[in-house]
C-alpha cells in the first residue's frame, strides 16, 4: 500500500519555499505549468494580499502523489511576523522540509524554526536552495549546517555512489561504521528509521526555480520516510485552523485515529467548558483553493469539516489532547481606532471572529481605556489586520504605534489569603504562591485533603484560578511564571455559594502579590546584525546603549556579523536605524526570545501609574462580618483576621525539598472581632432579623367559643398556587430527560417545558421554571412566558438556588408556594421560610400520575363523543 504522509515546508523569508512547492507539484504531475511569485500566479499563494506582497501569509495545503506515496503538502509563512502560523502547523506534520537559502546561509529565523521542529519532534530534511547563485561549494555549506544546526546534517548528493553516501553516514553510528568497513551497503529502511528518530537530517542541494535537485528530493522522500501508525478504531483528531467559505464555518482537522463520515456525531468540550455534541454535515479535501467533497476520511487525512460550531485552533477531539501553549508569543500591543460612529463595544465581538480564524491575531478588550487592542508580532501583521477588518466588516480602522507587552511574576514565596464574608455569605481561600523559571507560565494545583475542604469546592477554586487573566501589582500587566497551590480553604454549611469562592480566590491572589511584590518582565529579541566592517564600532556602541548582550559571530575585511539578545523596547526601532546609517548595506533580523526582568522598571512603573489598591476589579482587600454587616479589611491586616492557619514547611530529604501541610482553625485568642464562629453568626442574624416565623397561607382558625351566628370572619381570598422548579435539577433527576440531555441539552429543556405545560393546564397551577445560567459568559438573563408558564434564565454569576431563594422571600401570602428541588440546602431554606418543598423524584412521580389522568380523561372524552 502507498504511504500517506503530511509534509510541511518551512523557511526564512525569500529562501524560495513557495518556488520549491510549485516545483514539487509540477514534477509530480499536479500542475501543468508552474506559477512564479514575481508573476503573482502561484498555486498556493492565491490570496490577494499574498500576491500583492509576494509572501506567504496563510498556511495552505496541496495534494500530490508519487509511485510510493500520497503527499499532503502544507505550505507555511516564512516571514517572522507570521511565525505563530507556522508553529501551529508543526503539530500535524509527519515530516518537514526546511529550506535554506544558499547565498544567505542559516538565518536567525532558520534557527528559530529548527528549535520549533526539535520541540515538536518533527523528522526533518534540509533543502539548500539557490545553489546556482551561491559562492560556496556544497561541501562547505554542509559543514556550515553541521556547525549551525546539528552534526547529523549529512549531505545526500544526486550524483554519487551508495558507497560514498554510506561512508559519510557511517560517522553517525558505530555499527554502521563496522558494516561499511566490511563492504556492506546500508539498507534504506535503516536510514529511514534514523531519519524518523531525528538522528539523521538528509541535506539536499538544488535550485527550485530551475528544477535542479527537486526530482531527487521527491525520490529521497519516497525512499527514506516511514508511514506513521494510527489507531484504527478510536476516533481522534487535531484542529489546526478555523476558516470560512462565504458564511460557512470550516474546521480544519488532521484525523489521527479512526474514521469520519458525514452525519457522524462528534462530542467535544467547547472553549467555555460546555460539552457539545454536533453532527458532521460535510467533509472537504482542499488542494489550493479548490476542494473535493468526500463521503469518508481515514486516519492520516487532513479535511475541512462542516457542522462543528464551537471548535477552536489547537483543540483535540476524541482521543487527542489539546495542543499546549505556543512557544512564540506576541510582544507588541496596538490600539485599534475604529471609524467615527462605530461603538467599539459592539464591534469587538465581531472582530473576535477574525481571531478564531487567525489565532495569531490576539484581540483583547482594554477595560481601563475602553478600547480594542491587538497583540501582534510585528508591523506587517498590523497591515494584515487592517485589511481583514476592511474586507470582512467594511470598516477602515487605524492602529497606533505598538506598545510593549510587559508581564509580571511574583517576586517571592508567600501565602495569599482571601476572605469573603458579607452577611449570609462565607468563603476563605489560602494559596501558596511562588515564582517559577522563565517560560513556565501559570501553574495551578491543590494539596488540600478532602476532609478539610470538600472536593467539589476545591475544583471550583481551581476553575476560578483558570478562568481569569490575572494581573500583577506594578503595572497591571498579565501575570506569568507563578505557581499557585491551594493550601487552605473553608466553606459554611448554609451560607456558602459558588460566587463566594470566586471572590475569595481572586482576593487571595491579589493579597499574596501585594505581600510578596512583583518583578516586572519585558520581552526580549534574539537578533543577528550583518553590516559593513567599517561600521561595527558604531553598532557595538548602539547595542550597549540599548542594554543588549552580544558577541561577534564572524568578521572579514568587508563584513561583520553580531548576534545577541536585547530588550524589545530598545531594539524594535533600531532595525530602521541600521538601514539608514548603513545606507541599505546592513541587515538586522529579530525574533522574540522570551521574557527577562525589565532593565528600567522604575521608569516603566512611573509611566503607567497603576494603583493596585484602586483597581476595583482586582482588589487585594477582604470582607469580614462584624455586627451583622460586611466590613472591608485592608490587605495588610487580613493575616491577623483569617480563620485558618496553614502551616507549610519544606523539609529536605536526600537533597530534595517537598512541602508538607497542616491546616487548623486559628485559636480563639488570635481571632479579632471580625472572626466569628457559626454560633456567633447565628446569634447576630437572630438579633438583627428576629426569629424565623412561618408564613400563614391557610385559612385562619375560628374561635370555637363564639357562637356561629355571631361569627363574622373576613372573607379570605383563596391563595394562588405556585410551583417553583429548578429546571436542570429536574432534568438530571428524570431518567428520560437525562438520556436526552446526553446528546442535546436544548432538546431536554424543550421536552421538559412541553410536559410541564400539560401538567399546568390540567392542574390549574402556576409554574415558574428556573434554569441556572451561572457560568454563561456575559449572560444577561431572561424572563419570559411560554405556554402559560414563567421561564427564567438567571444572569451570569447568579445560581438558580439563589434566584429561587430570593423569589421565596419576595412573594407575599397571596401565593401558596411549593419548591421542587433536589438541593438539600434549598429545601432547608424553603422550610424555614414557611414554604412547602418537594423532591424532584416526588414531583416526577406526580407529573407521571397527572399524565396518566390526562390520557384517561382524553380517552373517556373520545368514547363519550363517539
Amino acid at each position: 500500500m502507498k504511504k500517506k504522509l503530511t509534509v510541511g515546508i518551512l523557511a526564512h523569508v525569500d529562501a524560495g519555499k513557495t518556488t520549491l512547492s510549485e516545483a514539487l507539484l509540477y514534477l509530480s504531475g499536479k500542475l501543468r505549468t508552474r506559477g512564479r511569485v514575481d508573476h503573482g500566479n502561484t498555486y498556493l499563494d492565491y490570496d490577494p494580499m499574498e500576491r500583492e506582497r509576494g509572501i506567504t501569509i496563510f498556511s495552505k495545503q496541496a495534494r500530490f502523489s508519487t509511485e510510493a506515496c500520497d503527499f499532503i503538502l502544507l505550505d507555511t509563512p516564512g516571514h517572522v511576523d507570521f511565525s505563530a502560523e507556522a508553529e501551529r502547523v508543526l503539530t500535524l506534520l509527519d515530516y518537514a522540509i526546511l529550506v535554506v537559502s544558499a547565498p544567505d546561509g542559516v538565518q536567525n529565523h532558520t534557527r528559530t524554526l529548527w528549535q520549533l521542529l526539535e520541540h515538536y519532534n518533527v523528522p526533518t530534511l534540509l533543502f539548500v536552495n539557490k545553489t546556482d547563485i551561491a559562492v560556496k561549494r556544497k561541501e562547505e555549506m554542509e559543514s556550515d549546517l553541521q556547525k549551525a544546526l546539528s552534526p547529523a546534517c549529512v549531505g545526500f548528493y544526486e550524483k554519487e555512489s551508495p558507497a560514498e553516501r554510506d561512508e559519510r553516514l557511517s560517522m553517525l553510528r558505530e555499527d554502521w561504521m563496522e558494516a561499511v568497513l566490511e563492504g556492506e551497503t546500508l539498507e534504506d529502511g535503516e536510514i529511514a528509521a534514523l531519519v524518523s528518530q531525528r538522528k539523521l537530517f538528509p541535506t539536499l542541494f538544488g535550485a527550485a526555480l530551475r528544477l535542479d535537485g527537486v526530482a531527487f528530493l521527491l525520490e529521497t522522500l519516497d525512499r527514506y520516510t516511514l508511514a506513521p501508525a494510527y489507531e484504527e478504531d478510536a476516533f481522534g483528531a487535531k484542529v489546526y485552523k478555523i476558516g470560512r467559505a462565504g458564511s460557512t464555518r470550516l474546521t480544519y482537522i488532521k484525523l489521527t485515529g479512526g474514521r469520519l463520515s458525514p452525519r457522524d456525531e462528534v462530542t467535544y468540550t467547547a472553549a467555555d467548558g460546555k460539552t457539545v455534541t454536533e453532527k458532521v454535515s460535510q467533509l472537504r479535501l482542499y488542494s489550493g483553493d479548490k476542494f473535493e467533497q468526500v463521503d469518508r476520511v481515514e486516519a492520516g487525512e487532513i479535511a475541512a469539516v462542516m457542522g462543528l460550531t464551537a471548535t477552536y485552533a489547537g483543540q483535540g477531539l476524541g482521543t487527542e489532547a489539546d495542543t499546549g501553549r505556543p512557544l512564540l508569543e506576541p510582544v507588541l500591543s496596538y490600539a485599534i481606532t475604529l471609524p467615527e460612529g462605530v461603538d467599539p463595544r459592539i464591534a469587538f465581538p465581531k472582530l473576535k471572529e477574525l481571531e478564531e480564524e487567525e489565532p495569531s491575531l490576539h484581540l483583547a478588550w482594554n477595560t481601563e481605556l475602553s478600547q480594542i487592542e491587538a497583540r501582534l508580532m510585528g508591523d506587517i501583521q498590523t497591515d494584515l489586520l487592517k485589511r481583514l477588518i476592511a474586507d470582512r466588516f467594511g470598516m477602515d480602522c487605524e492602529m497606533n504605534e505598538g506598545r510593549i507587552l510587559y508581564k509580571e511574576r511574583i517576586a517571592a514565596r508567600t501565602v495569599g489569603v482571601g476572605h469573603f464574608e458579607p452577611l449570609r455569605h462565607y468563603a476563605e481561600v489560602q494559596l501558596l504562591m511562588e515564582p517559577l523559571p522563565a517560560g513556565s507560565g501559570l501553574v495551578f494545583d491543590t494539596h488540600l485533603p478532602e476532609n478539610i475542604l470538600d472536593l467539589n469546592w476545591q475544583r471550583l477554586i481551581l476553575t476560578h484560578l483558570y478562568e481569569k487573566a490575572h494581573r500583577g501589582t506594578l503595572t497591571g500587566a498579565l501575570l506569568t511564571d507563578t505557581k499557585m497551590v491551594l493550601v487552605a480553604g473553608r466553606a459554611h454549611l448554609k451560607h456558602t455559594e459558588g460566587g463566594d469562592f470566586r471572590e475569595a480566590t481572586y482576593r487571595a491572589i491579589r493579597q499574596g502579590l501585594m505581600k510578596a511584590g512583583c518583578t516586572l518582565l519585558e520581552p526580549y529579541y534574539r537578533f543577528r546584525l550583518e553590516l559593513p566592517a567599517s561600521l561595527v564600532g558604531r553598532a557595538m556602541t548602539d547595542l550597549q546603549n540599548r542594554h543588549a548582550d552580544f558577541e561577534m559571530e564572524s568578521s572579514t575585511a568587508e563584513t561583520a556579523v553580531l548576534v545577541g539578545r536585547g530588550p524589545v523596547s530598545t531594539l524594535h526601532s533600531y532595525v530602521r536605524e541600521v538601514i539608514s546609517y548603513t545606507r541599505g548595506q546592513g541587515r538586522m533580523t529579530c525574533i522574540s526570545d522570551g521574557y527577562e526582568p525589565c532593565h528600567n522598571t522604575p521608569e516603566v512603573v512611573a509611566a503607567v501609574g497603576y494603583d493596585p489598591e484602586a483597581d476595583l476589579e482586582n482588589t487585594p482587600h477582604s470582607v469580614f462580618c462584624s455586627h451583622g454587616a460586611g466590613v472591608v479589611i485592608p490587605w495588610q491586616e487580613v493575616d491577623t483576621h483569617k480563620h485558618l492557619e496553614a502551616n507549610i514547611s519544606r523539609p529536605v530529604v536526600d537533597g530534595n525539598s517537598e512541602d508538607t501541610l497542616s491546616v487548623m482553625p486559628r485559636p480563639a485568642s488570635l481571632k479579632k472581632k471580625y472572626a466569628l464562629s457559626d454560633e456567633e453568626l447565628e446569634a447576630i442574624m437572630l438579633r438583627e432579623f428576629g426569629p424565623i416565623k412561618r408564613r400563614k397561607y391557610t385559612e385562619p382558625k375560628r374561635i370555637a367559643d363564639i357562637p356561629a351566628k355571631h361569627q363574622k370572619p373576613k372573607p379570605q381570598k383563596p391563595a394562588r398556587r405556585l410551583v417553583i422548579l429548578d429546571g436542570y435539577n429536574l432534568i438530571f433527576a428524570w431518567d428520560t430527560l437525562k438520556e436526552i440531555s446526553d446528546y442535546s441539552l436544548e432538546k431536554a429543556r424543550d421536552t421538559l417545558l412541553d410536559t410541564l405545560a400539560g401538567y399546568a393546564a390540567y392542574t390549574k397551577t402556576e409554574l415558574m421554571v428556573v434554569f441556572d445560567a451561572y457560568r454563561v459568559p456575559d449572560g444577561m438573563g431572561s424572563d419570559f412566558v411560554r405556554d402559560g408558564m414563567r421561564v427564567v434564565y438567571t444572569k451570569e454569576h447568579q445560581t438558580a438556588d439563589a434566584y429561587i431563594e430570593k423569589v421565596i422571600h419576595d412573594l407575599g401570602p397571596d401565593y401558596s408556594i411549593r419548591v421542587v428541588t433536589g438541593d438539600y440546602l434549598l429545601q432547608i431554606s424553603a422550610v424555614t421560610a414557611g414554604v412547602s418543598r418537594m423532591t424532584t423524584r416526588e414531583f416526577v412521580a406526580e407529573v407521571t400520575r397527572v399524565g396518566s389522568e390526562i390520557t384517561e380523561f382524553i380517552r373517556r372524552l373520545t368514547e363519550k363523543r363517539g
